[in-house]
């Protein structure tokens, strides 16, 4: 297997657990909070499908699909069209309402899509290249597509664990 394939693998298991994480849950059960300070099930998949379209747009050279496809205008967030989520505050956390799981769910099928589309045409030497000197050692691609991985991965796992939180209420 080929290191692209072990990421477009890797981007495809997210995939899978962004729609179990949401799937079938209300309004009101994705803008849960454990306390003032937590995050919500729809704040953390928001926040790390955000994480995954701005890295893999800004390696990719490409436009993120948040504006590209006009997904910024369907959450109707009161952030910045560049925000992310790093640095939200508890008032900016409980800001992100987002009125169905399809929304979350197609927005991060979207942004799976062309991510696995452009990683899956990586050639191994290409994940050498880096990508960011303002770190020591400077970061390359391989290396920062596996953060936004662990990023992606943690994020879910809290979604995952709010989500029975949630169902046991």
């Amino acid at each position: 297997m080929k290191p692209a394939e072990v990421l477009c693998d890797a981007f495809g298991r997210i995939r899978e657990g962004v729609r179990s994480a949401v799937e079938g849950l209300s309004a009101e059960q994705l803008a849960y909070r454990a306390d003032e300070q937590a995050n919500s099930i729809g704040w953390l998949v928001w926040h790390l499908t955000r994480v995954q379209d701005d890295h893999v747009a800004a390696v990719a050279g490409t436009e993120q699909v948040w504006t590209a496809q006009g997904w910024v205008g369907r959450f109707g967030l009161p952030f910045d069209p560049g925000a992310i989520g790093y640095g939200h505050t508890s008032e900016e956390v409980a800001a992100v309402r987002v009125g169905s799981p399809e929304l979350l769910i197609d927005y991060h099928d979207a942004v799976a899509e062309h991510t696995v589309r452009w990683v899956g045409a990586l050639a191994d030497a290409d994940l050498d290249r880096v990508v960011d000197e303002a770190w020591s050692p400077p970061v390359t691609l391989g290396v920062r597509l596996v953060s936004v991985l662990c990023d992606d991965v943690a994020h879910l796992g809290q979604a995952e664990f709010l989500r029975g939180i949630v169902q046991r209420r």
